[in-house]
């Protein structure tokens, strides 16, 4: 079993920053894909941004050059790193990761989330 626990989420000011963590445990021969989701309230879940294996990166329009994620293979952690912070940013922040095992197995896992609320 693979377990994803996030932390960092605050309450911060417009224009603040934030810095998000994710750190994957268990037993998996590695990762492929790791990512942040959003959702707020009344909203759908949408992508933030996600990150692979090589180091390509993708972001949502939304918070390019505004947010900016990373990932320490050896700590089977990823970052979100959140600059300049508005009040439409406010959700709850998911992480995610491909996950594979012996036998060519894969698997998708999901954090339990961690709220980010930006208000003044």
């Amino acid at each position: 079993q693979v377990q994803l626990v996030e932390s960092g989420g605050n309450l911060v000011q417009p224009g603040g920053s934030l810095r998000l963590s994710c750190a994957a445990s268990g037993t998996f021969i590695s990762i492929d894909v790791m990512g942040w989701y959003r959702q707020a309230l009344g909203k759908q879940r949408e992508l933030v941004a996600t990150v692979t294996s090589r180091g390509g990166t993708k972001y949502a329009n939304s918070v390019k050059g505004l947010f900016t994620i990373s990932r320490d293979d050896s700590k089977n952690t990823v970052y979100l790193q959140m600059n300049s912070l508005k009040r439409d940013d406010t959700a709850f922040y998911f992480c995610t990761s491909r996950v594979h095992f012996h036998g060519s197995y894969v698997n998708d896992y999901w954090g339990q989330g961690t709220q980010v609320t930006v208000s003044s």
